[in-house]
């Protein structure tokens, strides 16, 4: 998932300095409008609220003894997290250095989330496999499903059109048009992957039976929105041009 901004420089491409000012001491141009720093913090906060909120959960609930299926929100909450700061890196980026230092955090973010949420899927995959259980019996299980397999698109997607400049895809033009769709197509995913985790953590029958019902609101509810709302208050809509 990436920002819906200015088109990345491919992964290999060094940023620009000023010749006359030289390297670090290149004057950059503030690129947040008013509200994208308080945004940014809200949605920091609201990701760090559902992780912190989904590991206490597990951890105060014997996780030894939910054997594979602790490891199934814990993981996928970091993933939530890492792919939360992967879009806040790139919002906004518009001139070449900013771009290129938001790129390379971007992809640290997406290598580490995309691990997780992988080990997190697999090990609720097993769990259910170990006891013989039905799998995607729910609209958690459905959309978790749907989530993940689009993920992986997402991802091969993003890698094709910045690495090797974009080389798989064509480089160049073609590449960077593919690229928003990758931006637009992560907009869409977030809200996806986040109503899976509403869908799990409010809802599900071992959720409400381990935990309040206000801790399930502002967890699974509250702060997905937060995340959400102010992820897309950062969008710059000027940039979204498909034809």
């Amino acid at each position: 998932m990436a920002s819906l901004h200015d088109e990345p420089l491919s992964s290999d491409t060094a940023a620009p300095t000023d010749s006359l000012m030289g390297g670090d001491e290149q004057q950059l141009k503030d690129e947040s409008r008013p509200g994208d720093n308080a945004a940014s913090y809200v949605a920091f906060s609201s990701a760090l609220i559902l992780l912190l909120a989904t590991w206490t959960l597990i951890l105060a609930n014997d996780p030894s003894g939910l054997s594979w299926f602790a490891f199934h929100p814990t993981l996928n909450t970091v993933a939530i997290f890492c792919f939360t700061l992967g879009i806040l890196t790139l919002q906004p980026t518009s001139q070449p250095k900013t771009k290129a230092a938001g790129l390379q955090r971007h992809q640290l973010a997406m290598l580490a989330g995309f691990p997780a949420i992988a080990l997190g899927t697999s090990a609720m995959w097993y769990n259910k496999a170990s006891h013989g259980a039905a799998h995607y019996t729910t609209w958690h299980g459905t959309f978790g499903l749907i989530s993940v397999l689009w993920l992986v698109g997402q991802v091969a997607l993003g890698g094709a059109s910045v690495w090797a400049g974009g080389a798989a895809l064509g480089g160049g033009t073609k590449a960077k048009r593919v690229w928003k769709y990758h931006r637009l197509s992560g907009y869409v995913l977030l809200p996806l992957l986040l109503t899976t985790a509403n869908l799990g953590g409010g809802w599900s029958t071992w959720a409400t039976e381990h935990s309040a019902w206000a801790v399930r609101f502002v967890a699974y509810t509250l702060a997905p929105l937060g995340i959400v709302g102010a992820l897309y208050s950062r969008v710059r809509p000027s940039k979204m041009r498909f034809f």
